[in-house]
């Protein structure tokens, strides 16, 4: 059975008969790893957002926030992975690192996470006789991290909470996960604890606190699942929206400072409604449930995008029946180690749209490309005058 959701996207309900037949592949036992490490990272973050004070939030070297439940949930994935899996070699690629917990008067910090980290692995019935943690196991597994990733091998990739502003503002986040085998993208998993679980984007980012909390997961060919974060629910099989109508299509982009040229795309699409703002990879879910039609990022010059950034939402969304590109068309590389290989922009659309959107972006930045030389050649000339 199934039942219809918001622009024309569907979400199949299936059996967990049905649903373990589907995952009787290769990579059962990572799947079933990954959600449990990103179910406990979720629950970690979760009570970290509730108390969190601004004065528990650090600035990083390249001005970016980071918190208490970023590295509480770099930690805990890493243990959990390893304990669950006892790979030989284990390879992590993530975004956290601990020079700054290491020096002298982080002392405090340290602490409080590692507490964090303790008490979310306790309320885990099969962690509950563990043996303690220090704060130097603590450490460690953060450091867990530091892997270049590449083209060959298993390695995963995490972004331990992604989208930190929304989740310093109490708005939308995620922990996202995924596993690259040989450099290609073969599982995935994301919570988004304030996604609501309705399958429509709200106007605004700012969520009810009741009814929210989704699971996403997919893995290469068996297609992409929600559940609730809690609870025992079954999974539901997620489709992209079947729109085809752009003046109706839902237009998803960050926070972010405005992008002109995201204006300029929606324009030339006819898309008249206005965007939807949402931090983190929650908006490549909104896309694989059919809530949207249409996410683009496309940002400021020399900023190269991160893999964590992008995987776990790359293969839920394209198991979904969806498209992930950049300006060019061309299907994203995570082979290249930490940073995409790609041409400028990342799109994400239906395969109906994609040909309409290439076009737009096609077009727009060409036209933003004219306005740039005429404005540098107009400067040189001012210089002259």
């Amino acid at each position: 059975m199934y039942r219809q959701t918001s622009m024309n996207g569907f979400i199949y309900s299936i059996s967990e008969h049905i649903f373990l037949k589907l995952c009787k592949m290769s990579y059962e036992k990572e799947l079933a790893a990954a959600k449990k490490a990103v179910s406990l990272a979720a629950r970690l973050s979760q009570g970290v957002q509730k108390t969190l004070l601004q004065s528990e939030v650090w600035t990083k070297s390249d001005r970016t926030p980071v918190t208490a439940a970023d590295f509480g949930s770099q930690a805990l994935v890493s243990i959990v992975l390893e304990r669950e899996l006892q790979p030989e070699t284990f390879s992590l690629v993530a975004e956290e690192e601990t020079g700054e917990l290491r020096k002298k008067g982080s002392e405090v910090f340290l602490e409080g996470i590692t507490k964090l980290v303790k008490d979310t692995l306790a309320s885990e019935e099969s962690y509950a006789d563990s043996p303690p943690l220090s704060t130097e196991d603590v450490l460690n597994a953060i450091d867990c991290g530091k892997s270049e990733g590449g083209c060959s091998g298993y390695h995963w990739v995490l972004d331990p909470i992604d989208g930190t502003r929304g989740f310093v503002r109490g708005e939308q986040y995620a922990v996202g996960l995924a596993l690259l085998v040989e450099g290609k993208v073969v599982l995935g998993v994301m919570a988004c604890p304030n996604l609501p679980l309705a399958s429509v984007v709200c106007e605004t980012d700012k969520s009810s606190k009741e009814n929210v909390g989704c699971l996403f997961f997919a893995t290469s060919g068996s297609g992409a699942y929600v559940q609730p974060l809690e609870g025992n629910s079954l999974p539901q099989k997620v489709g992209v929206s079947s729109n085809e109508n752009l003046e109706e299509a839902k237009f998803l982009e960050s926070y972010h400072k405005p992008i002109p040229l995201h204006s300029s795309i929606a324009k030339k699409l006819g898309i008249t409604a206005s965007p939807v703002r949402m931090d983190s990879q929650a908006k490549y879910a909104a896309v694989s449930r059919g809530d949207a039609e249409i996410y683009l990022r496309f940002t400021l010059s020399g900023h190269r995008e991160t893999i964590w950034d992008h995987a776990p939402g790359f293969i839920i969304t394209t198991e979904a029946g969806g498209v992930v590109c950049d300006a060019a068309g061309k299907s994203l590389d995570f082979s290249k180690g930490k940073y995409l290989a790609h041409k400028t922009g990342i799109i994400v659309t239906t395969k109906k749209l994609k040909p309409c959107v290439l076009k737009a972006v096609r077009e727009a930045m060409e036209e933003e490309k004219l306005i740039s030389e005429t404005h540098n050649r107009n400067c040189t000339l001012s210089v002259y005058v």
